[in-house]
């Protein structure tokens, strides 16, 4: 028996990257899956496609998270599709780096938008359906740590993030609900090769920065929300897992 057959998984952000991982992830360890996207339906068919050729379950269901009724209908959507949700994985997020008199008030919205709204609007309307000892993991990042220049404004979402976490376990406790965070390190996915990132003087210098001395790949991160979304982490809530390869 896998670790969580018979549990129902909504990852947010699941069409590409990270979140794609941990999808598939989920389900490979048993779970019935929704593979959210805000925009990019070939991106979640094709997780969907994989995960059904591996022998899972999962569907697409497009939702920007940052509305409340789209957040709302996405767990409705589990629900109705898989009878019930035990573990939410918030991982919709927008990264755009600035310098601070770059900073604007639509870049700062859209980026508090997606990255801190959206979690709290899933976790709200997922905390209506999740079952007693349910699993929450929330992803961050290692840049609330590094302090990596141009990353004032994405560095404070993931702080909001980190914060958030910490209160909704105690105030999820009660139902034994459990709430966590994964900070990933530079991760090479489809997203930061579209930012320029990958192969850029900053990447030489994230790497350099890692003990491991490398760059992170979406299953690195994917390993460890599955954890978390499983009982052998039945004893973690309200804690911070930083997986960068060591970078600080």
């Amino acid at each position: 028996m896998s670790k969580l057959d018979g549990k129902v998984a909504v990852v947010t952000g699941a069409s590409k990257g990270i979140g794609a991982a941990i999808a598939k992830a989920l389900a490979r360890d048993g779970a019935a899956v929704v593979v959210n996207y805000a925009s990019s339906k070939p991106g979640a068919d094709a997780v969907v496609a994989a995960i059904a050729a591996a022998g899972g379950k999962a569907i697409a269901v497009q939702g920007d998270v940052s509305k409340a009724a789209e957040a709302q209908g996405l767990i409705e959507a589990a629900v109705t599709q898989f009878g019930g949700l035990d573990v939410l994985v918030n991982n919709s997020g927008v990264y755009e780096f600035a310098p601070i008199e770059d900073v604007t008030e639509e870049h700062y919205r859209r980026l508090f938008d997606v990255n801190v709204l959206g979690v709290l609007l899933a976790t709200r309307a997922a905390a209506k359906h999740l079952r007693d000892g349910g699993s929450i993991v929330n992803i961050s990042s290692a840049v609330t740590s590094v302090l990596t220049p141009t990353t004032a404004v994405y560095s404070g979402t993931k702080g909001a993030v980190n914060a958030i976490t910490g209160v909704l376990a105690n105030e999820l406790a009660p139902r034994k609900i459990r709430v966590n965070v994964v900070s990933p390190g530079f991760v090479v996915t489809e997203g930061t090769h579209s930012a320029g990132i990958v192969g850029s003087d900053m990447e030489a210098g994230l790497v350099a920065q890692t003990p491991l001395g490398r760059a992170g790949q979406p299953d690195d991160i994917a390993g460890v929300v599955a954890f978390l979304a499983s009982d052998d982490a039945r004893w973690v809530t309200g804690e911070e897992i930083t997986a960068s390869g060591g970078i600080r």
